[in-house]
């Protein structure tokens, strides 16, 4: 016959780790419900088609002030972590190499009047910058024929002062780009915010490549190519959208899951059937569209990422996104 110890019968003790446990949920529950969604943590890692990008990884960081100090710093492919101390006005665009790190020091580092280009390379991350102004040719950042890439918390902007074509674009995705995350971004005052595919006769390069997903980012006072995609298949979810035009624009056959975003004061939220001569493809769940119009010529088949993620509802959206997005919030 087995027996027990006799502080084992004591209801005290029995009823201790019990309180503590209790104590411990209820003050769980009073954190998350004090805590703002700002105090949430930055992911570390990206989620979505850029999941495994790790840029430099671990290697040891390079603080840079100039513009010749950054250009040397970022070439080649060796892994390295790059931080950029203070507004670096460009003109046109710096190449990047690949197993990259380019991150701004604090919240108002970063380049005006051009961008940086990721040309053929693999495996690498921008984070937390202000990149403004980028006169056209040069786009914000441009990624071609690159796979691999994480584009997080920067800021971009511009003004809408001059005609349409005076800047370029604040995020362009071409060339058979793939597995790329852009993520908690803002995009401000601008026509053309991203293009992913440049040109309808490009079928054969970009076909089964331009896989992007776009989440958390705040597009505000952005006319139109939030995003434009042709070809590829994007994933647009828990955005927040003000001030467009035309948001999202699937074409060429490309593959659109909109989820959780919120629209406001936009004309159009989703169009599949805008200036090409192909429809594109949208599935739309869960959206606040805020009174935009769409217009689905083609419901398509892309409902699934082949990812995990957790899409936040659309009625948290706002107050995530106005919070969390930009540079200065990792």
């Amino acid at each position: 016959m087995s027996t027990r110890p006799p502080h084992e019968h004591l209801p005290h003790e029995r009823s201790r780790p019990a309180l503590t446990a209790a104590g411990a949920a209820v003050l769980a529950v009073a954190m998350a419900l004090v805590l703002p969604q700002s105090a949430r943590a930055a992911e570390t890692a990206p989620v979505g088609f850029g999941a495994g990008t790790t840029g430099g990884g671990g290697a040891s960081a390079v603080t840079v002030t100039t513009l010749a100090a950054f250009k040397t710093a970022v070439t080649g492919d060796t892994a390295k972590v790059v931080k950029v101390s203070g507004l670096i006005p460009l003109s046109g665009q710096i190449d990047i190499g690949s197993n990259t790190t380019v991150l701004g020091v604090g919240s108002s580092s970063g380049f005006t009047g051009g961008g940086l280009r990721l040309k053929k390379v693999t495996n690498v991350v921008v984070r937390n910058l202000n990149i403004s102004k980028p006169v056209a040719p040069a786009d914000g950042i441009t990624v071609q024929a690159s796979t691999k890439v994480w584009i997080d918390h920067n800021a971009f902007s511009a003004d809408r002062d001059h005609d349409k074509d005076y800047y370029d674009g604040l995020v362009d995705i071409t060339h058979a780009s793939d597995q790329v995350t852009v993520s908690w971004n803002t995009f401000k005052n601008h026509y053309k915010g991203s293009l992913v595919g440049h040109s309808d006769n490009n079928t054969a390069e970009d076909t089964g490549h331009l896989r992007v997903t776009y989440h958390h980012n705040w597009f505000d006072n952005v006319n139109s190519r939030i995003p434009s995609l042709r070809f590829g298949t994007g994933h647009f979810y828990d955005n927040y959208v003000v001030g467009a035009a035309t948001a999202v624009h699937s074409r060429m056959g490309a593959q659109m899951l909109v989820e959780n975003n919120v629209f406001r004061s936009t004309a159009v939220a989703v169009t599949t059937n805008r200036d090409s001569d192909v429809d594109g493809y949208a599935n739309l769940t869960g959206n606040d569209l805020g009174g935009a119009a769409t217009e689905i010529s083609r419901v398509g088949t892309f409902t699934k990422p082949p990812y995990g993620y957790t899409a936040e509802p659309a009625s948290a959206v706002v107050s995530s996104v106005t919070s969390g997005a930009g540079a200065g919030k990792l």
